[in-house]
């Protein structure tokens, strides 16, 4: 489609570009309401959280309205503070119950780590078992944290040797390993980003990326591929998926 003059986008041009923007939030606005009709059903204490948070807010503005004679002039503020409140209610409300559902099933830690926010090198199932049993390698500020999931009897001696064939690569970066479970000395599920991010920076992104270069030739050990995301318990893997280490 030719542009306008001087380059600049013509009308069909902006339309067309209005037209998919629109279609845009209308897929979102679509996607939020599934999720709120889906949270709703499964968590009868949200609508009561949502609504209440609106009228706290819309009634505390109100009354400090009154005090100095302009509570109509609050009010409105209140009750889109309160709005807002309702929203970050309902986003914590919908995280809990997915790592609720996600919490030891096959995948699950794998998920969580690609759906990190920041400069977060993420390798899933670096090396695994036919039960599913995987452990990931993730490369950030901290230095190298390697992720198992699985049998903690099991994933041991799998977290024991990617440590040694990764520490002959990254010399004095700080290496870190973590279980993800719910035992003693284990990291939940739903902690496991917020336990990353708290761990101390111990090297730049320059650094970083060196290390990503060296840990790249190491590949994977043989062992089913990991689901794309959490696998429903009692679910059964189908054989071309247990042939395969690799998810990508």
């Amino acid at each position: 489609m030719a542009n306008g003059k001087g380059g600049k986008p013509s009308k069909e041009e902006k339309a067309a570009a209005k037209a998919v923007k629109r279609q845009a939030g209308k897929e979102r606005r679509s996607q939020l309401w599934q999720a709120f009709n889906m949270q709703r059903k499964d968590d009868k204490l949200l609508l009561p959280l949502m609504i209440g948070s609106i009228v706290v807010f819309a009634l505390a503005f109100f009354l400090v309205g009154l005090v100095f004679g302009i509570s109509w002039f609050l009010l409105p503020i209140g009750i889109v503070l309160g709005v807002l409140v309702a929203f970050v209610i309902f986003g914590r409300r919908v995280q809990s119950t997915v790592y609720r559902k996600a919490d030891g099933q096959a995948g699950a830690a794998a998920w969580a780590l690609e759906n990190m926010q920041g400069q977060w090198r993420v390798k899933n199932a670096i090396a695994g078992t036919t039960q599913l049993d995987a452990v990931h390698r993730v490369i950030g500020r901290p230095g190298v944290i390697l992720v198992a999931e699985g049998s903690p009897q099991r994933v041991k001696s799998l977290l024991a040797q990617e440590k040694k064939k990764t520490a002959r690569l990254v010399g004095d970066t700080p290496i870190y390993d973590i279980v993800v479970g719910n035992e003693e000395g284990q990291v939940k599920l739903k902690e496991l980003t917020r336990y990353l991010s708290k761990l101390p920076r111990n090297i730049d992104t320059k650094r970083m990326d060196t290390i990503e270069s060296r840990l790249a030739a190491l590949g994977t050990r043989g062992g089913p591929a990991i689901p794309k995301g959490p696998v429903p318990g009692g679910a059964k893997m189908r054989g071309g998926m247990q042939r395969t280490i690799r998810r990508r």
